[in-house]
């Protein structure tokens, strides 16, 4: 392993994250769903009333969300994104919403969602204009998160577009210091580092303590390609990003697209897994009302989703290259490792992966107890470093395992159940 590997590790592990923005909200990474990817800025309601941007799409969304288990699975946030305003603020220069596809407006949506204990996000932009051509939020700032507050808004993703880089900071300072203000808790997704990144290195630590999350590379798209895309771009700049991510504040590599189109069910699970190592927000963006029953199962997997929320707080990393396998492991709470073992080959069958390749493995000292979770649960055991246990998996796909260390007191705990089991007599 290399030298700036090992040190990434140590400091990934040791380090505590700069400080978050205070506002309490995002100690872990959001749940939620998010209409972008699949809806796009789809306003024609009279062609396509199921499909368009309007009040209807998100009552029916929170509707779901409750009746097939999206909530109880952590799922809180029903989130509106671009193409969602009028072309004119009102009189008060006040955002208001398309008054034909949101007739009750805004406030009216957020109480419905509330009624359904599930939260609304919003969308707007630092610049002058969305990136669809919608207003924005520049010259705006405490006007438009007051009325966010008013409205009962629970989230704002803030868009970069139409923004002189060189204002980006200031812009998402001084929008985070007006939505602080109102008193309202209200989340904070910036994309902030996004316009940034093709001019100069972000300031992480002003990011952190600015936003709840934020975007650092482009838009997922519905295909394998992009979530590679995503993925390189992350391993790529892992000593920059994994170090600001922590309880109040995360990178997030863009919206969950299983159960669209574009993946197979192997690349989705491989999309599920690395997004949970990687601490990402989950927010999905799909049909809910017409999901296919293995995506869904996936997406509302509780080992999974207890991964991404685990406690501690850690964001994963890529710690391996071996065979066209990537190795991405992240530190758990209670002493565990979590770990996704990616296929990069894209021919062939399933592939053998020996688990003692895994940098991290050395938490297997002297014993650990081995849990695969995708792509089938199964409890594989304890081991020792010197274990020849090799994992299964397909092209494109990923294995993804939680390790627990196992202590003495663990072992004297497992023998004494063993010795006060109650045993069957005989006759």
């Amino acid at each position: 392993m290399c030298r700036a590997m090992l040190l990434l590790i140590v400091v990934s592990l040791f380090s505590l994250a700069a400080e978050a923005l205070d506002n309490g909200l995002a100690l872990k990474p959001t749940m939620g769903w998010l209409h972008w990817e699949r809806f796009l800025c789809n306003t024609d309601c009279d062609m396509d009333p199921d499909n368009c941007i309007s009040e209807r799409l998100y009552m029916q969304m929170a509707d779901v969300m409750v009746k097939e288990g999206w909530k109880e699975a952590g799922y809180e946030y029903v989130c509106i994104d671009d193409c969602w305003p009028s072309h004119q603020r009102d009189a008060q220069g006040r955002l208001q919403a398309d008054p034909k596809r949101f007739p009750g407006g805004i406030k009216k949506l957020a109480d419905y969602v509330h009624s359904k204990g599930l939260k609304l996000g919003i969308y707007s932009d630092v610049g002058d204009k969305t990136c669809a051509g919608y207003p924005a939020s520049r010259g705006y700032y405490e006007i438009d998160a007051q009325t966010f507050a008013d409205w009962g808004v629970d989230l704002l993703k803030f868009d970069g577009c139409n923004m002189n880089w060189t204002l980006l900071g200031s812009g998402y300072i001084e929008m985070s210091k007006a939505l602080n203000k109102t008193g309202r808790s209200i989340l904070y997704s910036c994309e902030w580092p996004l316009y940034e990144w093709p001019y100069r290195q972000p300031n992480y630590t002003a990011i952190r303590e600015t936003c709840n999350h934020w975007r650092n590379f482009g838009d997922v798209y519905d295909s394998w390609s992009s979530i590679k895309s995503i993925l390189e771009w992350t391993a790529s700049h892992q000593d920059i990003i994994v170090s600001s991510a922590g309880p109040g504040g995360w990178n997030d590599p863009d919206m969950l697209l299983i159960g669209n189109f574009g993946l197979s069910h192997t690349q989705q699970e491989s999309q599920m897994a690395l997004w949970a190592i990687m601490a990402a927000p989950l927010l999905m963006s799909n049909d809910l009302r017409d999901i296919c029953p293995r995506s869904k199962e996936l997406l509302q997997n509780q080992r999974i989703i207890d991964i991404n929320q685990d406690p501690l707080g850690k964001q994963g990393f890529l710690t391996a290259k071996v065979d066209s396998f990537e190795v991405w492991e992240r530190p758990l709470s209670k002493n565990r490792l979590a770990i996704a073992l990616l296929n990069k080959q894209e021919l062939g069958g399933p592939r053998g992966f020996a688990i003692r390749a895994v940098p991290g493995w050395k938490i297997c000292n002297p014993q650990c107890n081995v849990t695969q979770i995708l792509p089938q649960y199964k409890e594989m055991g304890v081991h020792n470093p010197q274990s020849k246990l090799v994992v299964s998996v397909n092209p494109s796909g990923t294995a993804l395992l939680t390790v627990t260390p196992v202590t003495s007191a663990f072992k004297r705990l497992h023998r004494l159940e063993m010795a006060v089991k109650p045993r069957h007599t005989i006759l």
